[in-house]
């Protein structure tokens, strides 16, 4: 599995475009599908550029032809404008000044807003195909990523990339472009006032690269620390009753402190790197304008260049320096940009350790036959958890798996769901390997009852529904009448249209339970995985608990693990599992008259009973 990145160095604007190019690589699908909105805010964009250009002509002429005309018709004098009066001259003028002004307004208008809508749809796809992407990314990726991280991804660095398309790289690209023409106009003006204005370009070019490398590297930093400020909070927010159980707020309030203050600093220097090349830009404008307004009289003088001419000169300087007095701020925008689209990245690239094998095959309706094949799988390298394991689950069989804690029952069901692969062997159901198995098809014909089984923030009827979507309203009661739940549903406040607190934190731990059997009942899979379902649950509870599990697992290839052996000894076949091996395996009879560690661990568990047992009868 590719991990995600965490960049170190930053790099300067020109290392960057390769990260620019990825980001434009990847999501070029979704950019395609919205080209022809690209191609008429581009079209509106040059529209506004042309106008713009136009704009200071205006003045020009009103100052030569009308303010200083006759010292312009002896030299610079244009026949179509000479025929005019001075009155005629400034209102047709005037006149198309404001039309054009207008035009261009407008132009703009319909660029921005074309942009902005072009970049909302193609980042809402990609938040959309990196959300679907991260539910499909193995156990594995969830359990060394942070929770908080993966949703400042989701949420804030897409966010941070739609903005910046809008409010810097579409600005950018026209003030690039209008930059651009201006400086072919005046070189066609003049030549020599042109080159006095861009001898201060290699100034700010080296500026700038000096001080986008440190912006970058800062905002790269400021990123990781955003990262780990949602983590923390997830981690405790998620956690919140072990926190206030254990009184952990102080040292939870450091932590995120810490991390706050660093965020802090890292924002406060990115903001001062910004400023400092504004100012910079800003200096080097005012040089450029001196220098050439000082070269430019003593050419006016010279009856080189009208008054008129600098005039728009000058204009131009002023309007084609603006980019660059902005560019600060773009450069600092497009690096943070460049730093969410990377991280974005770093998850679409990760590729999903489980999915399906070429030639998969949907799975018909399994009949229950499973084996497992000197099964061997380690979550680390050099520390196995199951060790060659072998055994055959019959059709309709139900196996109990029991031994202490840490021996690998978990995780032998989480390779059944194929929620990782076995390092070495092979697990097969029906007589095909699972790798054989689309993951869908392989994983809707299983039902899971946990022991902490979650529940949504949606209505009852949805949490069973989630079992089967599609399930008719009728299948759902059905599927909670076989659950022992229907008659707690009907009197919630909505009945099945209640909506439950995250979590299902509005329900007791047995109504939850019973909800999620339901949920499991709904799906009519062959085969079932009970880990835990009763632990936790009072007397009541735990009666009504295993009812609906019996119903459940009629028929079905059943594996059940347990800590309480009592629950399991009715089991087909019982597996006592240790050290990631099944050390013993026979009926609840057989391992009795064995002898073996599973006697022991039962005549430790009954004599517990039984004391518990007296224990009440004396209170009582």
């Amino acid at each position: 599995m590719n991990s995600l990145k965490s960049p170190k160095d930053s790099k300067s604007i020109r290392a960057a475009l390769p990260g620019i190019q990825r980001i434009l690589t990847q999501f070029a699908p979704q950019i395609r599908r919205q080209k022809w909105l690209l191609i008429l805010a581009f079209g509106a964009l040059m529209a506004e550029i042309i106008l713009h250009l136009l704009e200071p002509w205006f003045l020009k002429f009103i100052f030569d032809y009308v303010l200083l005309r006759d010292v312009t018709l002896q030299s610079h004098g244009l026949p179509f404008l000479t025929g005019l009066s001075p009155v005629m001259l400034l209102a047709g003028l005037t006149a198309a000044m404001v039309t054009v002004t207008g035009l261009r307004s407008l132009a703009a208008y319909f660029s921005i807003v074309g942009m902005a809508l072009a970049a909302t749809n193609i980042l809402t796809e990609v938040r959309a195909d990196l959300y679907s992407h991260l539910q499909r990314l193995s156990l594995n990726f969830h359990h060394k990523a942070k929770t908080g991280d993966l949703i400042t991804r989701v949420t804030a660095d897409v966010e941070r990339l739609r903005e910046v398309t809008v409010m810097a790289v579409m600005p950018l690209l026209a003030h690039s472009l209008t930059l651009a023409g201006m400086l072919l106009v005046m070189f066609w003006i003049n030549w020599e006032l042109a080159l006095v204005a861009i001898a201060v370009v290699p100034f700010f070019l080296f500026s700038m690269m000096r001080l986008t490398h440190q912006i970058r590297r800062v905002v790269k930093t400021q990123r990781q620390r955003e990262g780990a400020i949602a983590a923390n909070t997830a981690e405790a927010i998620g956690a919140i009753k072990v926190v206030q159980a254990l009184s952990l707020h102080d040292m939870l309030e450091r932590d995120f402190s810490a991390h706050n203050y660093h965020s802090l600093r890292a924002t406060n220097q990115a903001q001062q790197l910004s400023a400092g090349l504004e100012r910079m830009v800003e200096l080097l404008v005012g040089i450029a304008t001196a220098l050439v307004l000082w070269r430019g009289v003593y050419l006016v003088l010279g009856k080189t260049l009208t008054p008129g001419d600098l005039l728009v000169f000058t204009n131009y300087l002023r309007i084609a320096f603006k980019p660059m007095r902005q560019l600060a701020k773009y450069t600092g925008q497009i690096a943070k940009a460049t730093a969410s689209g990377e991280r974005i990245l770093d998850v679409l690239d990760t590729v999903p350790d489980i999915r399906d094998t070429r030639g998969a095959i949907a799975a018909p309706p399994f009949r229950g036959l499973v084996q497992f094949e000197q099964v061997s799988f380690a979550y680390e390298t050099g520390k196995p958890i199951l060790r060659n394991l072998s055994f055959t689950a019959q059709p309709g069989q139900h196996i109990a798996l029991v031994g202490p804690s840490g021996g690998g029952k978990s995780t032998l069901v989480s390779l059944l769901l194929r929620l990782y692969d076995p390092l070495t062997g092979s697990i097969s159901i029906d007589g095909l390997d699972l790798r054989s198995y689309q993951l869908r098809s392989l994983r809707q014909q299983i039902s899971v009852v946990l022991q902490d089984s979650v529940l949504f923030a949606a209505s009852v009827s949805d949490n069973i529904a989630y079992g089967r979507l599609g399930a008719t309203q009728a299948e759902i009661e059905q599927a909670a009448k076989l659950a022992n739940a229907h008659d707690f549903i009907v009197n919630l406040p909505q009945e099945y249209a209640t909506i439950l607190g995250e979590r299902g934190a509005t329900l007791s731990g047995g109504q939850r339970q019973r909800i999620a059997i339901a949920r499991a009942a709904v799906r009519q899979a062959p085969i079932v995985i009970l880990d835990e379902p009763t632990t936790g649950l009072d007397n009541e509870n735990e009666r009504a608990v295993n009812e609906a599990l019996e119903r459940l697992t009629q028929g079905c290839t059943t594996f059940w693990i347990s800590h309480n052996l009592r629950t399991t000894e009715t089991a087909d076949r019982i597996l006592y599992i240790e050290a990631g091996q099944v050390l013993e395996q026979g009926t609840h009879t057989e391992l009795m008259r064995l002898g073996g560690r599973y006697a022991a661990l039962y005549a430790i568990q009954s004599a517990l009973d039984e004391g518990h047992s007296a224990l009440k009868l004396g209170e009582g």
